[in-house]
């Protein structure tokens, strides 16, 4: 009784004098203000400022200086202002941005055990069940187990046995072009679908509505509007999950069932399929076959475990491969037709090693130093991830629109340079101003092969592209050293028996082409036009005679 006659009467005084609620709240305030600043000076005992960056509102912080459209140049920008290393804070989370080479190599190489955590994410991971995706798992024995499976099949010593499919599909490719050039966009998304498909599953892909691609291309579309900060609560709230389906405002569950079906869907039909023909004694040799072969037996207690290791594993090959080095060859075929000079030179360094007569293969590609020069470059030009992550996602927030980028996450509060980083700071290297750093490449706008090279050969000093382009420390693209042979045969091969040219228009003139990219989950070149032609008589009889050699 007498504790509750005090809170009557501090209420009573409180109505009846307003000039007490504000003393009184003023106190509260102060008091909380105290308590965190108690916390935050026993975690920042040194008191170091927080790295430079914009000022923020309180509450939603940074928010309305988000940048709307292509952010990486934006925060390239800001670094002008605030230097190669930008704090700020979106709805009180933390954010980081790395502008420079030594940033990233000080923070994601040097320091890599405490940045290679990623932000947790309800929806995405535990609801839609994206979790086979090792690029968002977070930091710990599943993703190393992930990350160590993984590797072991696409390491640089080990990925030139997928050479003969990637050639074989390079070269479907060339007469893929030779029927409809006007496609040329589907065809390069089909190449590398087959090919991956193939590598992965031992699985032929059909040429329209497959539905293997259409399952991963729908998964895609979800995490696409599942990434978007805000848009599902279960995000800010994950108390959230636990609420029923049936329950008014629960509507992003019954998404998450629909979407959590179809990333079922792709990763387990095609591991089904690969079980299937490896029982029945017809599979064709693959990655899955051979995680198959491996897997312990049906009553080992840990059969369950790694056979999800295993699929997993060939899933995120699919979902990785299938699409990420598509834009890369999409912006060499928009180089090609803006800079008609490097593509001469190219095509004579072919003609004068590899001649007229037959295709390239990979046995040529170390006499090959300009072809390899232009794969760099076209991997420096327009990097599919410009902020060197495994993805990045739009928000919007009321009428507050822009791009947010989910990078590394730092664990532990750290002291770095003078500077207090606090743990759960969202750290992101920008990949586009690393590779676009005019104090590194002379003109960087431009596409220019001959950067990489000096007397002729490769310059050994010149700074590799794979420094930004495929991310950072241990969160970096395993997947690379495939890529980068994928890359060499689809550009060596097209323009040994290709001329790549702008449109013309209706007087025949050729129309002026833009060097433009899209801002999006991953950055591509904006649609174009371009006409793609055989070199002469000799090449398109070249390209009809290896499609009917394979067959």
């Amino acid at each position: 009784m007498p504790a509750m006659f005090m809170l009557s009467r501090m209420t009573a005084l409180l109505v009846t004098y307003p000039v007490y609620a504000v003393l009184v709240g003023t106190l509260a305030y102060a008091l909380v203000a105290q308590a965190l600043w108690g916390k935050s000076r026993k975690r920042n005992p040194k008191n170091l400022p927080l790295p430079p960056g914009p000022k923020g509102y309180p509450i939603i912080g940074n928010l309305l200086d988000m940048p709307q459209d292509k952010p990486w140049i934006a925060y390239n920008e800001w670094s002008k202002t605030y230097g190669d290393m930008i704090y700020f804070e979106v709805l009180g989370q933390p954010f980081m941005v790395l502008g420079s080479l030594k940033r990233t190599s000080d923070l994601f190489d040097k320091r890599s055990s405490n940045y290679s955590d990623r932000m947790r994410m309800p929806m995405v991971i535990e609801l839609m069940n994206w979790d086979y995706n090792m690029a968002m798992l977070p930091y710990g024995q599943w993703w190393r187990r992930h990350r160590r499976a993984f590797n072991e099949h696409f390491h640089h010593n080990i990925v030139w046995k997928y050479r003969p499919t990637q050639l074989r599909e390079a070269r479907a490719l060339l007469n893929r072009l030779l029927v409809s050039p006007e496609n040329f966009m589907h065809h390069i998304r089909h190449t590398f679908a087959t090919t991956i498909m193939s590598v992965a599953y031992g699985i032929t892909v059909k040429e329209s509505a497959d539905p293997y691609i259409s399952n991963a291309e729908e998964a895609l579309m979800g995490l696409a509007e599942a990434g978007i900060p805000g848009t599902f609560l279960v995000d800010l709230i994950p108390a959230l999950l636990h609420v029923p389906s049936w329950f008014p405002g629960a509507g992003f569950k019954r998404k998450a069932a629909r979407w959590r079906t179809v990333n079922a869907d792709v990763a387990e039909k095609p591991f089904k399929y690969a079980e299937s023909e490896m029982k029945n004694g017809t599979a064709v040799p693959s990655l899955s076959a051979t995680l198959i072969e491996r897997l312990p037996d049906k009553s080992d207690p840990l059969y369950a475990e790694e056979r999800k290791l295993a699929q997993d594993t060939a899933a995120v090959a699919y979902v990785g491969g299938a699409d990420t080095t598509v834009s890369t060859v999409q912006s060499f075929f928009l180089a090609m037709a803006l800079y008609p000079g490097v593509q001469r030179k190219a095509q004579a360094e072919l003609d004068a090693v590899v001649g007229r007569n037959r295709l390239p293969d990979f046995s040529d590609r170390d006499s090959l130093p300009y072809i390899n020069a232009l794969v760099k470059e076209s991997v420096r030009w327009n990097q599919v991830t410009p902020l060197g992550i495994g993805f990045s996602c739009d928000y919007n927030f009321r009428d507050a629109k822009g791009r947010i980028a989910v990078g590394h996450m730092c664990t532990e509060d750290d002291e770095y340079d003078g500077y207090f980083i606090p743990r759960g700071t969202v750290v992101m290297g920008n990949a586009w101003a690393i590779l676009h750093d005019p104090d590194v490449f002379t003109n960087p706008m431009e596409f220019e092969p001959d950067r990489y090279l000096k007397d002729g050969e490769l310059d050994p000093n010149a700074r590799n592209p794979d420094c930004a382009a495929f991310g950072f420390g241990r969160r970096q693209c395993p997947g690379r050293h495939m890529s980068d042979n994928a890359l060499y045969s689809i550009v060596s091969s097209v323009l040994s028996v290709y001329d790549i040219k702008p449109p013309l228009d209706d007087l025949g003139n050729p129309v002026k082409l833009k060097a433009e990219f899209t801002s999006g989950l991953l950055s591509y070149p904006a649609p174009f036009d371009c006409t793609i032609t055989p070199r002469g008589p000799a090449a398109e009889a070249l390209i009809r005679d290896c499609i009917e050699g394979d067959h």
